[in-house]
Order: C-alpha cells, then sequence, then structure tokens
C-alpha cells in the first residue's frame, strides 16, 4: 500500500509537471518567444503523452460513464485541432487538487468548492460545454478538409460563426462547405444559448439564494432581539411589582415612627 501511494504521488506530480510545461510552452507559442519549430515539436509531444495516457486511464478504469463524465476537460484537452486546447488540461490539476484535499489542508474547502462542483456537474454545464466544443471542433475540421484552409484559420471560422459574430474574414466557398457553416450555425445557437442561460440562471439563483440566506440571518436576529425585548419587559414587571409591593410598607412604618418635639 505504502508503494502504491508513493507511486501514485509520483505519477500525479508528473502529471502536474507535464501539465504546467505543456500551458506554459503553449504560452510562448502564442507570444512568439523561441524556436517555434521546437516548441511545436514539444507540444505534439505533450498531446501524445496526454492522449496515451487518457487511453489508459479509460481502459482500466471500472466505470467507464463517470470516468467520460469527470475527464470530458481531459479529452478536449487532446484535441490536435489547435495547441490553445492544452489549456483544458489545467483542469485535471484541479481534480488532484482535489483528491489530495488541498483545498482543505488550505483552509479553502468548503461554500468554495460546494459551489464549482454545482455548477459545473449540477447545472448539467459540462455536458453543454463539451457538446458544443465538439460541435465546433468537428466543423472546423471538416471546413479546413473541404476548404483548404489550416486547422488555425478553420477553427477560427468556427468560433466566429457559432457564436454569431461572423466577421466574414473565412467564409466557405464549396458547397460542402456551406452545408457545414448550416449545421455549425444551428447547432451553435442553440448550445451556446443554452450554455449561456445555465450560467446566467446558475448566477440568479446563487444571487437568490445568497439574498434569501441574508434575509433568514437578519429574521432570526430580529426574533432573539424580539426574544430579549419580551424577557427584559418581563424582568421590567416583575421588578416593578415588587416595588409596588415595598412601598405601602414603607410609608406604613414611617406613619408608626414617632414624629420630633418641636
Amino acid at each position: 500500500m505504502a508503494k502504491q501511494s508513493r507511486g501514485l504521488i509520483a505519477y500525479h506530480v508528473g502529471v502536474t509537471t507535464l501539465t504546467l510545461g505543456s500551458v506554459l510552452n503553449v504560452i510562448l507559442l502564442l507570444v512568439g518567444i523561441g524556436d517555434y519549430g521546437l516548441e511545436m515539436k514539444i507540444a505534439n509531444g505533450l498531446l501524445l503523452v496526454f492522449a496515451i495516457d487518457y487511453v489508459i486511464r479509460l481502459g482500466i478504469t471500472k466505470n467507464r460513464k463517470v470516468f467520460l463524465i469527470q475527464s470530458a476537460f481531459d479529452l478536449l484537452g487532446i484535441i490536435p485541432l489547435h495547441p490553445v486546447f492544452a489549456f483544458f488540461r489545467l483542469a485535471r490539476l484541479v481534480r488532484l487538487i482535489r483528491f489530495h484535499h488541498l483545498f482543505w489542508r488550505l483552509g479553502l474547502s468548503g461554500k468554495w468548492t460546494r459551489a464549482y462542483h454545482r455548477f459545473i456537474y449540477q447545472t448539467g454545464f459540462i455536458y453543454l460545454f463539451s457538446i458544443s466544443v465538439v460541435i465546433i471542433v468537428l466543423s472546423a475540421f471538416l471546413f479546413s478538409l473541404t476548404e483548404r484552409q489550416s486547422l488555425a484559420n478553420a477553427l477560427w471560422w468556427a468560433i466566429t460563426t457559432a457564436t454569431t459574430v461572423g466577421y466574414g474574414d473565412e467564409t466557405p466557398h464549396t458547397a460542402f462547405g456551406k452545408i457545414i457553416a448550416s449545421f455549425l450555425m444551428v447547432g451553435g445557437i442553440g448550445f451556446i444559448g443554452l450554455l449561456t442561460s445555465t450560467i446566467s440562471d446558475f448566477v440568479a439563483s446563487r444571487t437568490e439564494q445568497v439574498t434569501s440566506n441574508q434575509e433568514a440571518q437578519q429574521q432570526a436576529d430580529l426574533d432573539r432581539l424580539l426574544a430579549k425585548i419580551d424577557t427584559l419587559t418581563t424582568k421590567v414587571d416583575h421588578l416593578q411589582t415588587q416595588v409596588d409591593r415595598l412601598t405601602p410598607a414603607k410609608k406604613v412604618r414611617n406613619q408608626k415612627r414617632p414624629r420630633p418635639k418641636s
């Protein structure tokens, strides 16, 4: 068990190192620092490593349905369409942090992690996001083949088309390309609209929940204050009753006391 635990920790450290290295390599590619050819070879090599890792984990897992849901961002991170998809591998680090309870060790566990899990999984965001990305990637790949465009340009065209921005710098010229664009526009508008509404509904529900919690807390504070006022009122009434009882006795004693002679 100790050897397995050490092996698992070493594996997770290796995954973390490769993930951060791949993201750093993509950033260097995007900003144009360093040798472009060498950085592309590194990006392709890391892509192959993560793809093999994904296939192996998929093969040895006991519940593939749960694995596919939880590792949706891992699948997006091995899409060979553009190096920028490596940023999706950062989601793997979040799962590793949760696996080792680092949020709890750092005192960050609680409302934030529950809200994150609720937003990603319970709202269905992960499913809509994955389907939207699949539609965009598949359309970009087919567009690249039919229109003889680079994968980067095809991906740019797919994103601008699906989001209804449509700059017009990349347009289909073949009949098959126009058919792809038609399906992308219909599917993209539908799923991206669902994505937007999911985010809006989550934010609205969170705001409503926070507001209701604040109102409930204020009502509870008001109830406690009223209870204390009632308690104080009862005590004051009791004290007043005792004072009223003592006052006649004091008057009687004063009347019985002899007056001093003049």
